[in-house]
């Protein structure tokens, strides 16, 4: 059977127009995502991590022509969702659901939680009756654990949980196929963070649905995904199950990141030994040749810069030139 997501050579360009320029100035362009493939089985999570732009959220709405993208989206093996315009996209819609990272802010201010939640179904379902309209909205507020006293309340009255609970609502309304979680949990608090996270595996298992989960927190990330695509300046460094992932890094970077996850036991802790990884990261407008992670690699070599490495493997996709654990000179 076909996956149900299938990206090939994804890539997101902005053009960008400096203060002072001329009309006629060619714009430098801004290379936010630069060919990136996988694929996504039904009921499964891709866990997306990676430093702040590096192109996750970028690369979500990209799959969802919420900005302009080139290259090949499959759905379900039969459709290129890149291929299509607004009006043919629309049916799509449904079967695509995101949840994004600022609760308050994606939520209408001038609107009551039940208008906001039975939004989606007067758009993607207008012939659904306004009674059984209203019931799916209590049934859906009921299922993410909201009150039915709630469902005349704005936005504003509720708290962050609560709106990412709104957001989630909206979401699965429609009964969509995947469901991209952009940095969900990142603006609340640790236990509403669990709250969230526990809430979106149990309704993943009871819906039958697949997940894009974007993060910073690679212990969230490990939580909930099964597999796992770690980015940066918008390219694959390493994509694996989330097992081999976290217990085998292979690439240089992912072991840096990894290696600044805080351990809950002291001892621990301080034995650890932390990755180095100096500078900041190259801008996107004008990345490095090579490998774009060389220039604060610990392991960077001449061919580094002559040569970009393209993920390479099965189940275990490493995108190096000299993949494997660092040694204690390197991290040194």
């Amino acid at each position: 059977m076909s996956p149900l997501l299938s990206v090939r050579d994804l890539h997101v360009r902005f053009p960008i127009i400096r203060a002072g320029d001329m009309p006629w100035t060619k714009p430098r362009i801004l290379h936010a995502v630069n060919g990136v493939d996988f694929e996504l089985e039904a009921g499964q999570t891709l866990g997306v991590v990676g430093e702040s732009g590096c192109g996750k959220s970028t690369l979500a709405r990209g799959l969802i022509q919420m900005v302009p993208a080139t290259g090949q989206v499959m759905w379900r093996g039969e459709t290129d969702l890149l291929s299509l315009s607004p009006r043919q996209m629309k049916p799509y819609r449904s079967e695509i659901q995101m949840v994004f990272q600022d609760p308050l802010a994606s939520l209408n201010p001038r609107m009551t939680l039940g208008q906001i939640i039975a939004e989606p179904l007067s758009t993607h379902r207008p012939d659904i009756p306004a009674k059984e309209r209203r019931q799916r909205v209590a049934g859906m507020m009921e299922r993410v654990g909201l009150l039915p006293q709630m469902i005349n309340r704005y936005p504003h009255e509720f708290s962050g949980g609560q709106c990412q609970r709104i957001g989630i609502a909206r979401a699965l309304i429609v009964e969509p196929k995947l469901l991209i979680c952009d940095e969900p949990v990142s603006a609340l608090d640790v236990s509403i963070q669990a709250q969230v996270i526990e809430l979106l595996k149990e309704l993943q298992r009871d819906l039958g649905l697949a997940m894009i989960f974007i993060a910073h927190d690679l212990s969230v990330v490990k939580n909930i995904s099964d597999e796992v695509m770690v980015l940066y300046l918008g390219r694959i460094m390493e994509k694996a199950p989330k097992a081999r992932l976290y217990d085998d890094p292979q690439h240089p970077y992912t072991q840096a990141l990894l290696s600044a996850v805080p351990i809950p036991d002291p001892v621990a802790e301080r034995a650890k030994r932390i990755v180095p990884m100096t500078g900041d990261m190259p801008s996107p407008m004008n990345p490095p040749s090579g490998c774009v992670f060389r220039g604060r690699c610990p392991r960077a070599q001449d061919d580094c810069a002559r040569t970009v490495p393209q993920p390479e493997g099965d189940a275990h996709r490493v995108a190096c030139l000299h993949p494997g654990p660092l040694s204690a000179a390197e991290m040194a």
